[in-house]
């Protein structure tokens, strides 16, 4: 039997998902997004079952929809920053995990232990999308130039192309990621957890 509420919270996660990605301004080849407020979120809503969201995403952008900070189609999913969007599945899988674990009343300490498990539930974003766009510019001079110049623009130096890589495309973005993106996520969860509950919904149930 289908479970339509299960099924609505699924594509409403994946299109905020794809909303968030169009909240971005460009640094570059690894543009700045909002995307991972929408895919935490995604597993807080969702659980374990998050990750369902983002593969409905990932299919709609292979389909042709530009719904990534890049536009959509298959170029995007094969492209130097894939390994982000394929890093999203596994960590809405993990922040749902955290979320089902650490949530039971909502009160202060639970939500910032939801906060803080984001962190590593974002792991697998940044290590994903660090591996495969060093593979990428490892063979482009283009995209090492660009990982050197945003490095130097950040007052960064290094000699080694791995670690200005690493830099560039995963240490500048976590600030924003986890004191914006992160602490909203928390906070948008919070307030529907809260607002379903008044109407005798659970979020597990939904």
């Amino acid at each position: 039997m289908v479970d339509y509420k299960k099924v609505s919270f699924i594509i409403a996660s994946a299109l905020i998902i794809a909303a968030s990605a169009q909240i971005n301004f460009k640094l570059g080849p690894v543009p700045y997004t909002m995307q991972n407020f929408g895919v935490m979120l995604a597993g807080f809503l969702l659980g374990k079952q998050g990750f369902l969201a983002v593969i409905l995403y990932l299919a709609l952008i292979a389909l042709g929809l530009p719904f990534a900070a890049g536009g959509g189609g298959l170029g995007v999913l094969l492209g130097p920053t894939s390994g982000f969007l394929y890093g999203f599945v596994i960590s809405a899988l993990l922040a749902g995990i955290f979320r089902e674990v650490i949530w039971k009343k909502g009160d202060r300490r639970e939500i910032v232990l939801l906060w803080l498990s984001t962190f590593l539930a974002s792991i697998p974003i940044y290590l994903l999308g660090f591996i495969v766009f060093y593979k990428f510019a490892l063979a482009n001079e283009k995209l090492l130039a660009w990982a050197e110049k945003a490095a130097e623009f950040f007052g960064f130096e290094s000699t080694s192309p791995a670690v200005l890589l690493f830099f560039s495309t995963v240490l500048i973005f976590i600030p924003q990621d986890f004191f914006v993106d992160h602490l909203l996520a928390v906070l948008v969860f919070k307030y529907v957890w809260e607002m379903l509950r008044e109407r005798g919904v659970e979020v597990d149930r939904a």
